[in-house]
């Protein structure tokens, strides 16, 4: 019975001692909680599941210079500004309602002396609840990062100015015109345009290199504050004033956001102009500078930061160009053209490898009998994109890359080849000569000589039908190699003339030192000839000076060619002066070779 009693008693009192064993223990640990709680350097709040503050530490309470226990009862989404954005208070909410495992946040924060404080927010699910009261509740910490924040801005600062001018940099610049685009394409409360003035200082680097970097610098700060000034004055009555920014060396930016229109920035552009035009004082020294501008406005919908830099970058070139000081904006013409140019430059070495060009042929008419004399060949390039291109549009091109030597040499034998198939297609008449036109750059950068003769005998053209033309301004003053190139020609039996005569160098007298045989006279004085038998002449000083030339090249047993002749009267008025041949609309447009071969046919 004892036993039975005993081991009754000792199966009762066991669970007892347990239940008083975790009640004791869960007593001690809440008192710790508690202790921990209230004393944690840490920041920290109980958020129940309807977001109201259950108690606080004195450390959250401290952070917001409140007392102790003054924050019990709050809204803890309005004390730590939890609402403010949509994404932020949707994921609060999850958390409280036990979706979401944890939010963390920063938050700037108004300290009720006065001061701002930002803080890092962290809301997580209470661990196992020490007391009932507290199932489903929420911890809440608020660690004040101002300290941490105000280090980041100072670096991001130095990040993002020009320690010269303490102007916005590169990085800032850019970060604010992605900014700038993004904002007009979607913000329906903006203008959706942009505007960008792009400057460089004229001949800055003379500063430099005379006077020192020191000197540069200073001027370079001193750029900066009229800048600002400019912009400042530009942004009066608005919601925001111009941005400037140094892009590198002497290179700034005003970026106009939000832009009325191009008047803004042409008014910007011409104030800024003035203002630096004004002498700078800098510790003695007087300097005087100058300014180009490339001035870009668009609509921000469509443009990306690198097509409105090329586009600012190409004006700027513009007004450099046209004469610095100046400011240009942007013509969408006169950048497709150059774009136009740059596709042309790049394809053109190809485009005589594949055979793109071809040849046209304008008569060359004696005045005295209207006969066939000759033709000159003029090159056209069918470009597979562009269409039929003149010369203008890339002989020059083709100077500048060297691709004029291959060109030339194509257009030369392609010349030579028809001059001999239209001789020996009309053996009954007497045959015409061709003439080809060739660049300086041919006779510098190839065996000019050589090729000739190479093309001479391949065709079997006789030389005499052959004549080279070259401009005035290459031929005048020629010697070394382009005279010794020019004198072997002759001595071959090559016709060589100067076209265009009467606009380069007109250095006469020294026409009788070079193996010259033809003069073409240039379309502009036979343009002065514009008028009707029995009318008064329009300009007759154009009409004494031909008439000076041809007597002048006659003397010198020279022949002359005259050039755009479109009427009869004109004709007329050369031969009486005593020219010998004529070429121009009045007699034919450049033509293919087979319409020549009507001509000839025709003539025979």
């Amino acid at each position: 019975m004892n036993g039975t009693s005993e081991g009754t008693a000792s199966t009762v009192t066991a669970p007892d001692r347990t239940r008083t064993d975790v009640t004791e223990r869960r007593r001690i640990d809440g008192s710790d909680y508690r202790g921990a709680f209230a004393t944690a350097p840490l920041p920290l709040a109980v958020v129940d599941g309807e977001g109201l503050v259950i108690s606080a530490n004195d450390a959250l309470a401290a952070l917001f210079g409140a007392a102790p226990g003054a924050l019990t009862g709050r809204v803890a989404a309005d004390l730590i500004d939890l609402a403010s954005d949509s994404r932020t208070w949707h994921a609060y909410r999850e958390v409280l309602r036990g979706r979401q495992a944890k939010l963390r946040c920063t938050r700037r924060l108004k300290h009720p002396d006065g001061h701002s404080l930002w803080v890092q927010v962290t809301v997580s699910p209470m661990p196992e609840p020490v007391d009932r009261s507290e199932g489903g509740a929420v911890l809440l910490a608020a660690t004040d990062i101002s300290a941490r924040r105000e280090l980041q801005a100072r670096l991001r600062h130095v990040q993002m100015h020009d320690p010269v001018t303490r102007l916005p940099n590169r990085n800032l610049f850019f970060e604010r015109l992605a900014t700038a685009l993004e904002a007009g394409t979607y913000d329906d409360t903006s203008t959706g345009r942009i505007g960008l003035c792009y400057l460089d200082l004229d001949g800055f680097k003379a500063v430099n290199d005379t006077l020192g970097h020191r000197v540069g610098d200073r001027l370079l700060a001193a750029v900066a504050e009229r800048l600002t000034r400019c912009a400042d004055r530009a942004g009066y009555g608005r919601a925001t004033a111009p941005l400037v920014a140094r892009l590198g060396g002497d290179e700034f930016a005003l970026l106009v956001e939000d832009s009325t229109g191009t008047d803004q920035l042409a008014e910007l552009a011409d104030t800024t102009l003035k203002a630096l035009q004004e002498p700078f004082d800098l510790s003695g020294q007087r300097l005087s500078v100058s300014a180009s501008i490339g001035v870009v406005e668009r609509r921000a919908a469509g443009t990306t930061t690198t097509g409105l830099m090329q586009a600012a970058d190409t004006t700027l070139y513009w007004a450099k160009t046209d004469g610095k000081a100046r400011w240009t904006l942007f013509d969408p013409e006169r950048n497709a053209h150059r774009m136009t140019r740059q596709a042309l430059a790049s394809s053109l070495r190809p485009a005589v490898e594949r055979g793109e060009f071809v040849l046209e042929y304008q008569p060359l008419v004696g005045l005295d009998d209207e006969g066939l004399h000759g033709v000159e060949a003029l090159v056209r390039w069918q470009h597979p994109q562009f269409g039929l291109l003149t010369p203008n549009r890339f002989i020059g091109l083709a100077e500048e890359d060297g691709s004029i030597v291959q060109l030339g040499r194509w257009v030369l034998r392609s010349s030579c080849l028809q001059a001999r198939r239209w001789q020996l297609e009309h053996p009954e008449r007497e045959p015409v000569f061709v003439s080809v036109n060739v660049a300086v750059r041919q006779v510098w950068d190839s065996d000019l000589v050589a090729d000739v003769a190479e093309i001479l005998a391949e065709t079997g053209l006789p030389a005499h039908l052959l004549q080279l033309e070259l401009t005035e301004s290459a031929v005048m003053g020629s010697a070394g190699r382009p005279l010794q190139a020019l004198q072997a020609l002759s001595d071959m039996g090559v016709r060589i003339a100067i076209d265009d005569f009467g606009t380069g160098y007109s250095n006469l007298a020294y026409l009788s030192r070079l193996p010259v045989s033809v003069l073409k006279l240039d379309g502009s004085f036979v343009r002065g000839f514009q008028y009707e038998e029995g009318e008064e002449h329009t300009n007759p000083a154009d009409e004494v000076i031909v008439e000076a030339m041809v007597q002048l090249a006659h003397r010198l047993g020279l022949t002359v060619t005259a050039e755009c002749v479109e009427t009869a009267a004109q004709a007329t008025r050369l031969r009486r002066i005593g020219c010998d041949t004529g070429q121009g609309w009045l007699y034919s447009r450049p033509v293919a070779a087979d319409r020549i071969s009507i001509l000839l046919k025709g003539a025979a």
